[in-house]
Parts: structure tokens; C-alpha cells; sequence
């Protein structure tokens, strides 16, 4: 269970960032142009943020069930990184799309929504692509 809980953790932060990269650069082209806001981008960032919202459900039962997580070992870097620095960096930026989803509805004109949009997904898209335990620094994780 632990594997395929894992490789769907693995996986699915390809979707999340196909998805959070699209509705990113989306909102800053239909901000820039002053575009509507449609149905199309709605639904984009929606989807962006369920995507999210359902790897942090299986991130947080990885987090509860992994031997990675670690409070006492500190002093090395892969339990360190797992326990807090991708945990914290991951739940900052789910807030931060959810924050943005729902003052992005809420705004008043269309250019503010895709500013909204913009700003807050770039964020959190920055903290993701920090926080990703990529295979070039060491933590033992594919690309897959």
C-alpha cells in the first residue's frame, strides 16, 4: 500500500504542475489583455485546486505512514527535508490556491480576478517547484 501511495504521490505532482503552470500562465495572458473571465479559466483553477487538494490527502497519509518522517533525526538532511521543510512548503502553497480560487471569485472586475489568479498560483507554484524532493538532490526519488 505504501508503494502505490507513493508512486500516485509521485505521479500525480505531474498533473498538479501541468495544471498549476496552465492556469498560471493563463491568468497572466488573460490579465494582460484584459480577456473576460470565463467558464474555461474557472474551471481551470478549480481543477488545479482539487488536483491539489487530493495530493495533499495522500501526501498527508504518507506523511502519517512513512518511516521518512522523523522528528528525533533532525540532523540528517532527507528526514529533515521530509518532516518539515516539503510538508511546510506544500501546505503553504495549498493555501495559497485556495486563498487565490476564492478571492479570484470574489473580485469585483475581470482583470483583478486573473491578477488574483496570477499572483497567487506564482507563489505557490515557486514553493512547489522548491519543494519537489527532486532526483538531483539526493533524496533517493525518481522522476516517476
Amino acid at each position: 500500500m505504501m508503494n502505490g501511495l507513493l508512486h500516485a504521490h509521485s505521479g500525480l505532482r505531474w498533473v498538479v504542475l501541468i495544471l498549476l503552470v496552465s492556469a498560471t500562465f493563463m491568468a497572466l495572458l488573460k490579465w494582460r489583455s484584459n480577456a473576460p473571465y470565463t467558464d474555461g479559466g474557472r474551471k481551470l483553477n478549480l481543477f488545479t485546486m482539487i488536483s491539489m487538494h487530493i495530493q495533499l490527502l495522500i501526501g498527508l497519509a504518507l506523511y502519517f505512514m512513512s518511516g521518512r518522517v522523523d522528528f528525533s533525526q533532525m540532523k540528517d538532511a532527507m528526514y529533515r527535508f521530509f518532516t518539515v521543510e516539503h510538508t511546510t512548503m506544500m501546505l503553504i502553497a495549498i493555501v495559497l490556491v485556495t486563498i487565490g480560487h476564492s478571492k479570484s471569485k470574489k473580485a469585483a472586475d475581470e482583470a483583478k480576478k486573473h491578477k488574483t489568479i496570477f499572483i497567487f498560483y506564482g507563489i505557490a507554484l515557486l514553493l512547489i517547484l522548491v519543494g519537489i524532493p527532486w532526483p538531483f538532490r539526493g533524496f533517493g526519488n525518481a522522476w516517476f
